[in-house]
């Protein structure tokens, strides 16, 4: 065989490019579902996989065409079961950082300003509960409560978590530098939760994490504590400057020792 018939495996330019795009796209798939049930359930598909190829390997016929049948239909459950999933991949496409570079970006004065609110909410001993949308649409949850269109504010946020006003009880959405809800009901963690203090706003807060890329910032009542949660965990006893930077993007929130998942 000569030097010319193996030449096709020698990888030009393209190739390279090409390869390298696909892994990328596969690292952000990945770096997407980390930490989220999706992730869980890609694992579960995988061991059935396994099963499959075992059950032909053993010839259980059985197993190998009931298995078969599950996955001639199992793309049409997917794009149910990765919904979630799949608009957050899509709004991710929307929103790149390139993009990002021609619109204005209120982030830092909107990370004040919520930072400021919480601090006050804290020390008056009143419980909050504020949910940041990301890339994940929070429209579905929006419906629950009371649409709003206001700018942030740290009075504002104020008022509206100050016990026995109409809003106070629920959690506000805030998308960009507007508050868009307010009273508005998250769904609550849908895993066990050891720690006996948090209380139904912080499974409220891991609840929409686990669900969605939202930081949801927690006031407690009982204990006047500031907490973050995002991706499923949770991080408490956290500092007004502390909250700032998580919320600007200059610090991600760490993985403390009053760590929830």
């Amino acid at each position: 065989m000569g030097l010319e018939q193996l030449r096709f495996l020698i990888p030009g330019w393209r190739d390279v490019l090409e390869i390298l795009i696909v892994a990328l796209v596969i690292y952000q798939l990945l770096l997407a579902l980390a930490g989220t049930r999706a992730l869980q359930i890609l694992v579960g598909l995988f061991v059935l996989g396994m099963v499959y190829f075992g059950a032909v390997l053993l010839k259980f016929n059985m197993i190998a065409t009931l298995l078969g049948v599950v996955f001639t239909y199992g793309a049409f459950a997917a794009v149910v079961v990765f919904q979630p999933e799949l608009r957050h991949a899509l709004a991710r496409l929307g929103r790149s950082r390139v993009l990002r570079l021609f619109t204005p970006n209120n982030v830092s004065a909107v990370a004040e300003e919520i930072s400021d609110a919480v601090e006050r909410l804290s020390r008056g001993g009143m419980g909050a509960i504020i949910v940041v949308e990301q890339d994940v649409s929070l429209d579905d949850y929006l419906e629950s409560g009371t649409v709003m269109r206001a700018s942030v504010s740290a009075d504002l946020l104020t008022t509206i978590f100050t016990p026995y006003s109409p809003l106070h009880d629920g959690a506000v959405l805030i998308r960009g530098d507007q508050i868009i809800g307010a009273a508005c009901v998250l769904p609550l963690t849908q895993f066990p939760v050891t720690d006996r203090s948090l209380g139904t706003r912080h499974r409220a807060a891991l609840g929409l994490s686990e669900e969605s890329d939202a930081l949801v910032v927690v006031v407690s009542e009982e204990t006047s504590q500031i907490s973050v949660a995002f991706r499923g965990l949770l991080t408490r006893g956290l500092t007004r400057e502390r909250v700032r930077d998580i919320l600007s993007g200059q610090a991600e929130p760490a993985l403390p020792q009053g760590t929830a998942a």
